[in-house]
């Protein structure tokens, strides 16, 4: 749960334990990312007026990691911040003030549809010898020299080397990277994909473990040829 509004906070502490759930709080978003990349909770509860990083930026940076649940809380009834929310990768919604009641059915429903725990969380650190990528500080190195990269950019690598060996197609990588997953405006990954290189000091394409499948998508190959 990351929620800096301590009267709000201390309420949906009690609900949730009354409700028998283990409850982890963090008062901003820094400490809430924290907290996650640290705990791996089944579900995360997001308020998006936080100090320090506010809940977008939280749901950026736990989408790059993990596909955990995450029900988003906010003061704005509008239309578009929820559908912002919906896209930057959140699971569901609640606007404040919200009933317990439901609040607890969104939760229990989430977790249902996640097998109740059984979420994938990246490892913190990504290194196999050539690329070091670090998605708490959001650092990328290849061969021990930091190379600067957009948020989409960065997205873009981590989904690769995450998925090492497998070929994935334009469309996964519209929804890892771009959050689109309705596949409209495929040809941007190859663009994309052609700045990464360069910016990695790959521009040769024989010679960059980016590699491109064609009729598939692309693939990152680690050092050596492993899958």
């Amino acid at each position: 749960m990351v929620e800096d509004d301590p009267d709000i906070a201390l309420a949906l502490r009690l609900l949730f334990s009354r409700a028998g759930y283990e409850v982890a709080h963090a008062a901003d978003g820094r400490s809430g990312l924290k907290e996650a990349y640290a705990e791996h909770p089944d579900l995360v509860v997001l308020d998006v007026g936080l100090p320090e990083m506010d809940g977008w930026q939280v749901l950026e940076r736990l989408r790059d990691v993990s596909d955990v649940p995450v029900l988003v809380l906010t003061a704005h009834g509008q239309e578009a911040e929820k559908v912002r929310g919906l896209r930057g990768g959140a699971d569901d919604y609640l606007t404040k003030p919200f009933a317990n009641n439901e609040l607890l059915a969104r939760v229990e429903a989430l977790l249902r549809r996640s097998s109740s725990g059984q979420n994938s969380w990246a490892s913190q650190i990504y290194d196999d010898g050539l690329v070091h990528l670090d998605p708490t500080k959001r650092r990328v190195y290849v061969k021990g020299e930091e190379k600067r990269l957009t948020p989409t950019e960065f997205r873009l690598l981590n989904a690769l080397v995450r998925h090492a060996g497998a070929v994935l197609s334009p469309n996964q990588l519209l929804t890892q990277a771009w959050d689109d997953p309705t596949g409209i405006g495929q040809e941007r990954v190859k663009f994309a994909v052609l700045r990464l290189r360069r910016k990695l000091g790959w521009s040769d394409p024989d010679e960059s473990p980016i590699e491109s499948v064609r009729g598939f998508g692309y693939r990152y190959r680690r050092p050596g040829g492993e899958a």
